[in-house]
């Protein structure tokens, strides 16, 4: 069956169609959730509440985009919600003293460094920046955006990804020359 058959057999409450849907995006959409949340238990829970917001309002699914791609904005938002629901202590912007980043084509990485080494950097990263960057550089997202999601300023999204790319260079610099762990 189609992607856009279930999707209107979902629409219809058909329960088959709706566990079809999760069976070929839950594992997919677990690994997204577990960019965002820590442990195991919480991208769960995160995708499990994302899985019912979806399903409650697949009426808003239009079709201009994928399927795949809508639940993933879901999946992202409701992982985002959950760590805001834990009271995440952000460091401050001042905007006065914001320095915004124009150039974001200046981030480059040696060869030799892992995917697995950059993603254990990124999640080294303050929690603030660690957000931003990963919306940015792993899903893609611009700081319009961004912005919105998170409910900052466009130029706190740069600013936080600049700082953040900043302290990624540093520790994956000294990941080259064994001045790092």
């Amino acid at each position: 069956m189609s992607n856009s058959l279930l999707v209107e057999q979902c629409k219809l409450n058909n329960q088959k169609a709706q566990m079809q849907l999760y069976k070929q995006y839950c594992d997919g959409m677990f690994i997204v959730a577990q960019r965002y949340m820590k442990d195991t238990a919480a991208a769960e829970d995160a995708l499990q509440e994302a899985f019912i917001k979806a399903f409650r309002k697949i009426d808003q699914f239009k079709g201009d985009v994928t399927f795949g791609a809508w639940l993933k904005r879901i999946v992202i938002n409701s992982c985002l919600d959950s760590i805001k629901a834990r009271k995440l202590e952000v460091e401050p912007l001042h905007e006065e003293a914001i320095h915004i980043a124009d150039d974001e084509s200046d981030w480059q990485v040696s060869d030799e460094t892992t995917i697995e080494e950059v993603k254990s950097a990124i999640d080294k990263l303050p929690n603030n920046y660690k957000v931003v960057v990963k919306l940015f550089l792993m899903e893609g997202y611009d700081h319009q955006e961004i912005s919105e999601v998170l409910g900052i300023s466009e130029s706190a999204s740069r600013t936080n990804l600049h700082r953040g790319k900043l302290q990624l260079k540093e520790t994956l610099k000294h990941l080259r020359y064994g001045t790092g762990y």
